[in-house]
Formats: structure tokens, C-alpha cells, sequence
């Protein structure tokens, strides 16, 4: 048999995570990208409210008293990671609500064995609503996560921080990537030829510094005008000049800021289709880089919430098979 010091332990654990979640729930509030996410977060919020009394007054049917520590332990916890996550990107700052998510997961089940054990049926039944609530929202954030990953705009809105955190990560990775890379290969091609090893790497690093300056020139040249005009001259230039991978980067850019014209986008005639028509084609868009290009043009020229929300859909579809979620 459980003894109930072990059940009040678990608890009083669940008790101090579930008012950290509460806490998390509601500054994710803020990032929410539609009114739909909006308002699930703020049900999220008000649920774990509704779990964080329950569990107290568990605690009190058990321990003969509530606990008024944990829930202020679990309110400091959130501010505290809601303050160190402004230096991360978002990725990461999800990553650790899905770890918190798990957490609140695994003891909920732990707790469940327990009370089996113990013979109390109060308590099984709140740790198999704690499951059902955790479980669903791990399959939420694994959603939201997995859109991310595929490029598009996930549910919740980055921090001005975090979009700095983000975008820091990648200058400072790619760079360096770049660099290694030019250098692997000019030292390879260098002893292969043999014997001129000293002279071929050094022609071949000049001849990539003299094309990263003169393509370095041209975009500096271009940024005197508007930014759009901007990007799409360096992409021209870019492309014209042999660098691939330079141009599928400033595509790529493009696409983020929403920077396409209607004749770029994957649906054709996309202009003259009615909301209704361009729901019922975004459903047939398998690529999520097709589905994100859709969801940045309406954000940036349209602001049509049936068709973002219509798209929005579609990528979380995408999404769900990514990870293997079912509906």
C-alpha cells in the first residue's frame, strides 16, 4: 500500500507545475498570432486555474490543510523562465513548455499508479483528468513546433526578443558555415591539383572574397532604395553572378516578409479568386513552403482573416503529418 505522505508529495509537485503552466498560458496570450489561438490559450489558462484548485483541495482532503507555498513557488518559476526565454528564440522557448508539459504528464501518471495503490478513488480520478489535459496539450505544442519547423508561422508570435534571438543565431551560424565550407573546398581542390597546393588555395579564397565583395557591393548599392526593389535586385544579382545559394536565401527572405507579387504565388490567378475559392485550393497545397507563401502575402497585402485562418489550417494539417498526429 501507498502510504499518503508519497501522495501528498506528488501533489503538492503537480500542485507548484500546474500554477507555473497557468502562469506560462497566460503570457502566451500575448504571442498569439489569430483570435482563435487567443482564445484557446486563455481557456488553456483558466483550466489550469480550475486543475491548480482541484489539486489544492485534494491536498486539503488529505493533508488537512492547502498548500499556499507551491502556488506562488509556481508563479515565481514562470516569471522567471518568462524573462530568461526573451534571450531565445522561440523554438527553444516552446521546447521547454512541451518539457513542462511532459513533466506535468509523467507525474500525473505516477500519481495515478499511486493512488491506484493506495486505494484512493478521489484522487485516480483528478490524475486521469491531469493526463487528459497534458496529453492534449503535448499534442499541441508538438503541432505548433512541428509548424515551425516547417517554416511557416507557427500559432504563437515571437518576442521582438526572441525574433532578435532568432534571427541572431542564424547570422552567426550561417557565416561561419559558409566560410568552412568555401574553405573545404578551395583546400580540396588545392591537393588535387598537387604540388601548387599553397598557391591554388590561395587563388581560390581570393576568387570567393573578390565575388562575396563585388556581390556585397551590389546589394550595399541597392539598399538606397526601397526594401522590396532592394531584395529583388540582389536575387537578380545574385543569380546573374552564379551564387545559388545566395539567391535561394534572398527567396527565401522574400517570401518570409510576405515580398511576392500574386503571379509568385502557387495558386494561379490568385487575385480574382474569391476567399471561398482560394480556401478550397489552399486544401489541395502539399509543399508547406507553398502554404506559408500564401499565409505572408495575405498577412502582408490582404489581411483576409477567413483566408489566414483557412491556411492556417492547412499548415497545421501539414504539421499533425509530420509528427504523425491524428485527428
Amino acid at each position: 500500500m501507498t502510504d499518503t505522505a508519497t501522495l501528498i508529495t506528488q501533489l503538492r509537485a503537480l500542485l507548484t507545475l500546474t500554477q507555473t503552466e497557468e502562469q506560462i498560458a497566460r503570457i502566451r496570450v500575448t504571442q498569439a498570432r489569430t483570435d482563435a489561438v487567443r482564445r484557446e490559450l486563455e481557456q488553456n489558462a483558466k483550466h489550469a486555474a480550475e486543475r491548480t484548485a482541484a489539486i489544492n483541495d485534494q491536498l486539503r482532503e488529505l493533508a488537512g490543510v492547502g498548500d499556499v507555498v507551491a502556488p506562488v513557488i509556481g508563479r515565481l518559476t514562470a516569471l522567471v523562465k518568462g524573462t530568461l526565454e526573451q534571450a531565445e528564440p522561440i523554438d527553444e522557448a516552446l521546447l521547454q513548455d512541451l518539457q513542462l508539459e511532459h513533466q506535468l504528464l509523467d507525474r500525473a501518471t505516477y500519481l495515478k499508479v499511486l493512488a491506484e495503490a493506495a486505494d484512493q478513488p478521489k484522487v485516480k480520478r483528478l490524475a486521469e483528468r491531469l493526463i487528459t489535459a497534458h496529453s492534449a496539450t503535448v499534442e499541441w505544442l508538438t503541432v505548433v513546433l512541428a509548424e515551425h519547423a516547417l517554416g511557416g508561422p507557427a500559432a504563437l508570435r515571437a518576442t521582438p526578443f526572441q525574433r532578435v534571438a532568432g534571427g541572431a543565431t542564424k547570422l552567426a551560424n550561417l557565416p561561419v558555415r559558409f566560410a568552412a565550407n568555401t574553405v573545404n573546398r578551395a583546400i580540396g581542390t588545392a591537393q588535387q591539383a598537387g604540388g601548387q597546393a599553397g598557391g591554388a588555395v590561395t587563388g581560390a579564397v581570393g576568387d570567393v572574397v573578390d565575388k562575396a565583395t563585388a556581390f556585397t557591393g551590389a546589394v550595399r548599392e541597392t539598399l538606397t532604395v526601397g526594401r522590396s526593389a532592394s531584395l529583388r535586385r540582389a536575387e537578380r544579382i545574385a543569380e546573374r553572378e552564379g551564387h545559388t545559394t545566395a539567391a535561394q536565401g534572398v527567396a527565401a527572405t522574400r517570401r518570409e516578409l510576405g515580398d511576392l507579387t500574386a503571379e509568385e504565388l502557387p495558386i494561379k490567378g490568385y487575385d480574382s479568386m474569391s476567399t471561398a475559392e482560394i480556401a478550397a485550393a489552399v486544401k489541395e497545397l502539399d509543399d508547406p513552403k507553398d502554404v506559408t507563401a500564401i499565409i505572408r502575402y495575405e498577412e502582408t497585402h490582404k489581411a483576409r482573416s477567413s483566408v489566414i485562418s483557412a491556411t492556417q489550417t492547412r499548415l497545421a494539417a501539414l504539421a499533425k503529418e509530420a509528427v504523425g498526429v491524428s485527428d
